[in-house]
Formats: structure tokens, sequence, C-alpha cells
């Protein structure tokens, strides 16, 4: 798990390697809110979690301000 750009916020992430692509699931822990992205496995690490922190931010403001 790497610290979200919020410190007070934690996020879990979870890397699963399906073949030539890496599914990338971002966990919220306050809420428990997740979301998932894929991209390829040769990938950056930081690039996919940055990526997924990314969608999960936007789906907590979306959630936040129906």
């Amino acid at each position: 798990m790497s610290p979200p750009e919020d410190t007070s916020q934690e996020v879990y992430f979870e890397f699963i390697v399906i073949g030539a692509v890496v599914k990338v699931v971002a966990i919220d822990a306050a809420t428990g809110t997740e979301v998932s992205v894929m991209g390829p496995a040769n990938a950056a690490r930081s690039d996919l979690e940055r990526l997924a922190l990314g969608k999960l931010k936007a789906r907590l403001a979306r959630e936040a301000n129906p």
C-alpha cells in the first residue's frame, strides 16, 4: 500500500496479474468503496496506483455530491 496524496485518507491497493494485463483495485478504508482499473503488466506500479487513486477520488467526490 502506498500513501495517497491526501495523507488523512487510507487506501488499499490490490494487484492481480491476468496474462499480459494487471487489474488494480483501490479500496477506501473509511467507506469500503472500491474501484478497479486495468493496464499492461509491464506498466510501472506507481502509474497504475496513481490511475486507480484518481478514479477512486472521482468516485468518492461523485458519491459525496449526488
